[in-house]
């Protein structure tokens, strides 16, 4: 058994120590390292991505007809025919998976910067390559799946808060998910399973981090909203931080590539 499923093992019969302000001070230290960085190349990424997903979209339907499309009140569960609902859930699961490798992009930075080594824009794409592309889209795959297929349904029966509430808490159950793939060397499943379990130890205390997180991460819609690309990893510190708290990076350089679960 690795020294990771031996701590993970550990973590599930005994739990763990988890001290806020060690997590939080970790967090911001690593946020500094990488947040110029970080920021730009979201910036850069976001306006590029915008303009192809605007273009492709053009060049199908025309802009009069993406304008009526996209409307809110359009795009509500309820008012979308089967073929529309079909379309826009699979838009949603499509887009989600090929971005994913490239979220886990910036926990590699993140502990890049944590262990003072360089990292590049080609560190952001280090997960699109084999086993890990395959896991990370798998896993959010099914968290995404779970989630939209639950909100849709009790969409249609006028609880959306409740759906919503639900997509969070699965949101939040599945935080470590991809920090277990990509650190761990654990598969989709195992990932998402052990993710849970951690959370569950001491939902309190990682929750109370994680809306810190999103509340620095959100800081940057103050005054200019470009801000925010600059403001935003600062979850993705925090992810890291609350992983390395955890579970520990260390494990990683211990473990042989062979020893990946397929």
């Amino acid at each position: 058994m690795s020294l990771l499923k031996e701590r993970l093992h550990d973590i599930e019969k005994n739990g763990y120590q988890l001290d806020f302000g060690n997590v939080f001070n970790h967090a911001f230290e690593n946020y500094k390292k990488i947040a110029l960085y970080a920021g730009l190349v979201l910036f850069v990424f976001s306006v590029l991505f915008g303009l192809f997903a605007i273009g492709t979209l053009i060049s199908f339907w025309g802009i009069d007809l993406i304008t009526e499309k996209l409307n809110p009140e359009n795009l509500k569960s309820e008012n979308l025919s089967g073929s529309s609902f079909l379309i826009y859930s699979s838009a949603i699961l499509v887009v989600s998976c090929l971005l994913a490798p490239f979220q886990a992009g910036f926990l590699k930075m993140a502990d890049c910067g944590d262990k003072d080594e360089e990292f590049h824009i080609s560190t952001l794409f280090s997960y699109y390559q084999l086993p890990y592309l395959k896991e990370i889209i798998v896993s959010t795959f099914l968290i995404t799946s779970i989630s939209f297929l639950q909100a849709i349904t009790l969409s249609h029966l006028k609880l959306d808060l409740l759906g919503n509430f639900i997509s969070n808490f699965i949101s939040f159950l599945t935080i470590l998910t991809i920090p277990l793939i990509i650190f761990g060397n654990l598969n989709a499943i195992e990932a998402i399973k052990y993710s849970i379990a951690i959370v569950l130890k001491k939902p309190f205390v990682l929750l109370g981090l994680i809306i810190v997180a999103i509340i620095g991460a959100m800081v940057g819609f103050i005054g200019c909203c470009i801000g925010v690309f600059f403001t935003l990893p600062f979850f993705y510190s925090m992810n890291y931080a609350i992983y390395s708290a955890i579970v520990g990076i260390d494990s990683q350089d211990k473990i042989e590539e062979t020893n990946f679960v397929l």
